[in-house]
């Protein structure tokens, strides 16, 4: 045990030392401050950049000078990249941020583990060698919270988290430091990013994007689809680069994408469009501030003629019992692999583990407590399913997965069916470092859609406002889950901080998602109520 530990210090503190030289060894125009040529540069959309990936990489060095959100800096390598890159190809010389996990040759995926640190990967993994052949070049990646790099700052509010494991890529983008990135989504780690951070992205079905070759830390997990999906800094950019990867025919490079060709959707303009708003999961209400933001957006969509209703769909609590129960269904065995003795890991795993390694009659018990002594059937129903489960047990919540996914689409498909589905991401805006220990049990408005496979995106609305979106007095929580976090919820500490809404599609309905988007973000300009993010 002991061994192991020290083990563990010696790999954070060798891999500490190791980001460090290497940014140290750069040249010397990496160090020094942005001109009002690189701010050019930075400022242009992704379809006109020309290749620059010392301005991008300087502003990168900045921004983990601010926030702490590198891992791998692959910026000397990068630069060697770039004189060979492919010139013709769609993401000619655009510099593009990859998630730890994702899989470059020659260099470390170790998602913070210790135990992974100087591992580097044998092979390039789908994803990037299409990237390559798009004339694209991978010149750093990112971090979320761990012992082997730390915890990432939110780029708006120091001491504030940027969300789940694909923090570092919403930092980067926030700050200017990156047009493009890469992320993964299995409970919302793409989306809690973009609405923590004021950036966009689109969760991708299960698929339909690239993964093959990627590091992961639970391999064959599939009860809840886990997806790498884009994420950047603005909508253009978004939709560019999904035209992009499509057009490199993505199934070319791994077997496992949908034969399925990017294709140019238009909304229907002969009626309304029909919006599904769901208001509350029943889990953890929406915080004033992120109310107001869907309340913005549905005030501007019946402005505009479309109409807005109340979602009717089976119990979002259901789905988010289901989804917990299924993503850890071996009793985190296999999450938990690479993790050495008194190795920290992120905040709400770290909970989840807890519980794992109490007896199964004391979860029991504590569940007990809770239906009944505190009459918090929400709280209890969740404890009382956490446990390993056996495989008829699992094959059970397959069934019930696939009959809670066959209800929601009836029900969108009948005489109150809806075109898309409008949310919260979640409940709150970024919270204090350590808030995600709440994790999985609120993540209920982004595991849903994962659990069901939906395509559904994410842009930033507006920003936290001290006095409009203060916490009423009379606020009252309804359980255990929305007590903890409300905790955390305060508007004058939180003001300045983005807010974001969700926009949900059908499953593989990317395109039809990014129009979604496009509309919403149009009719705000038009009214002259744009989000506004960092400057550069």
């Amino acid at each position: 045990m002991l061994f192991s530990y020290l083990s563990h210090r010696r790999a954070c503190r060798d891999k500490q030392q190791e980001r460090a030289e290497r940014i140290a060894s750069l040249k010397p125009i990496y160090h020094e401050p942005l001109t009002s040529q690189d701010k050019e540069i930075l400022s242009r959309s992704v379809s006109s950049l020309v290749a620059s990936v010392q301005t991008s990489s300087l502003k990168a060095l900045q921004a983990h000078a601010q926030t702490n959100c590198l891992t791998e800096v692959m910026i000397a390598s990068a630069e060697n990249w770039a004189k060979t890159a492919n010139r013709s190809g769609p993401l000619a010389g655009v510099p593009v941020s990859l998630k730890d996990l994702v899989s470059v040759k020659g260099w470390d995926s170790s998602m913070g583990y210790s135990a992974l640190v100087g591992k580097p990967m044998a092979a390039d993994g789908a994803l990037v060698r299409l990237l390559r052949d798009a004339g694209a070049v991978p010149y750093v990646k990112t971090n979320s919270t761990n012992d082997v790099f730390g915890s990432t700052d939110n780029p708006h509010k120091k001491g504030y988290t940027s969300g789940g494991s694909s923090a570092g890529e919403a930092v980067l983008l926030a700050l200017g430091a990156a047009r493009l990135a890469i992320g993964t989504d299995v409970a919302g780690s793409v989306r809690a990013p973009a609405h923590f951070s004021g950036v966009y992205s689109i969760k991708s079905s299960m698929y339909r994007f690239l993964k093959q070759g990627s590091a992961s830390s639970m391999p064959g997990q599939e009860g809840v689809p886990a997806t790498h999906s884009p994420m950047t800094r603005t909508l253009e950019d978004l939709e560019t680069f999904w035209r992009a990867v499509f057009q490199m025919k993505p199934w070319n490079y791994d077997y496992s994408v949908l034969r399925i060709p990017w294709r140019d959707v238009k909304l229907p303009e002969d009626h309304p469009i029909r919006w599904g708003v769901l208001w509350d999961d029943g889990v953890v209400k929406p915080s004033p501030a992120c109310a107001r933001a869907l309340k913005t957006v549905t005030a501007i969509l019946e402005k505009n003629g479309h109409e807005v209703v109340t979602l009717k769909c089976p119990s979002p609590y259901e789905g988010l019992q289901i989804a917990s129960q299924l993503l850890l269904a071996d009793g985190g065995k296999t999450a938990s692999k690479n993790h050495r003795v008194f190795e920290s890991n992120d905040a709400g795993m770290t909970s989840a583990f807890r519980g794992f390694r109490l007896p199964y009659f004391v979860m029991k018990l504590y569940a007990w407590y809770y239906r009944y002594i505190r009459r918090d059937p929400i709280y209890a129903g969740l404890i009382d399913t956490h446990y390993e489960k056996t495989m008829p047990e699992f094959y059970a919540l397959i069934a019930r997965r696939e009959g809670l996914s066959f209800s929601l689409v009836e029900g969108r498909q009948g005489d109150e069916g809806v075109d898309f589905i409008l949310t919260v991401p979640n409940s709150l805006p970024a919270v204090p470092h350590g808030g995600m220990r709440h994790g999985w049990k609120a993540c209920g408005y982004t595991f849903l859609f994962n659990l069901l496979d939906y395509s559904a995106g994410v842009m930033p609305i507006t920003h936290v406002d001290a006095t409009a979106d203060a916490l009423p007095r009379t606020f009252r929580p309804r359980n255990a889950i929305e007590r903890n976090y409300y905790r955390m919820y305060d508007a004058s500490a939180m003001e300045g901080l983005p807010v974001g809404v969700q926009i949900v599609g059908r499953r593989l309905e990317e395109e039809r998602v990014l129009e979604g988007m496009k509309l919403i973000e149009r009719l705000m300009r038009e009214a002259g109520t744009g989000y506004v993010g960092l400057p550069l």
